[in-house]
């Protein structure tokens, strides 16, 4: 199960879940806000920049091999960490009894980090430990039949002190593919130029963190157990 903030934001990780996906693991997808202030064009709405978000996340999904995404519908920027948006993720945790959750780190690595990047991280680890295990937690969902669930593994992405590394060397390309699915973010913005292209950048990031965990390209992780 992958909780992020934006639709986009999958990137960070897009290249563990496509060698997964290729192993046979079923991947839900939980996007918490509908990205509709992603835009350097003033003249845009929010409700047609909304569309065009879902549109690119389901394309992007869809050449991944994703075949469930839950669409929580949050305003861009607008994430709160309220009871009503933890339930909501421990409902999903509960639902979908992951293995293994992936979610943004609540620090980036080197620079300031999206608020909403904060908020969707620090909600999903607070909703995963004691929320999504505790039957008296949440107990109207309980109730509904969604049994408690321990999930073992956290994997946070963006760490500033990343401790794992998986090996995305067989799939950079279709993790390249994915991204260019998100065209207003990484294709058609005015601020892109020949210096800053998206893919390049990430294949950059990608060498880095291969060139740390002897692979030719990686995505790094925070990781944290649970104890069973």
């Amino acid at each position: 199960m992958v909780v992020f903030a934006h639709p986009d934001d999958e990137t960070g990780c897009s290249g563990t879940i496509a060698s997964w996906i290729k192993e046979g693991t079923k991947i839900l997808f939980v996007v918490c806000t509908n990205g509709d202030k992603g835009t350097e064009n003033p003249e845009m709405t929010t409700q047609e920049m909304a569309k065009i978000r879902e549109r690119e996340m389901r394309n992007a999904a869809k050449s991944l091999g994703i075949q469930e995404i839950v669409f929580l519908g949050y305003p861009d920027g607008e994430l709160e960490d309220t009871r009503y948006f933890r339930g909501q993720v421990v409902k999903e945790i509960r639902r979908f009894r992951p293995e293994t959750v992936l979610c943004q780190d609540t620090l980036s690595r080197s620079t300031h980090n999206h608020r909403d990047h904060r908020i969707a991280g620090m909600v999903t680890l607070d909703a995963l430990f004691p929320y999504a295990r505790d039957p008296l937690h949440f107990k109207e969902l309980t109730k509904e039949g969604l049994k408690p669930h321990k999930v073992g593994t956290v994997l946070c992405w963006g760490a500033k002190e990343p401790t794992d590394y998986v090996d995305i060397g067989s799939v950079i390309e279709l993790k390249a593919k994915s991204m260019l699915c998100h065209r207003s973010q990484f294709v058609d913005r005015p601020s892109i130029d020949a210096n800053h292209q998206p893919v390049e950048l990430m294949k950059q990031t990608a060498t880095m963190f291969g060139e740390k965990s002897g692979f030719r390209y990686a995505e790094a992780f925070r990781k944290i157990e649970f104890r069973t």
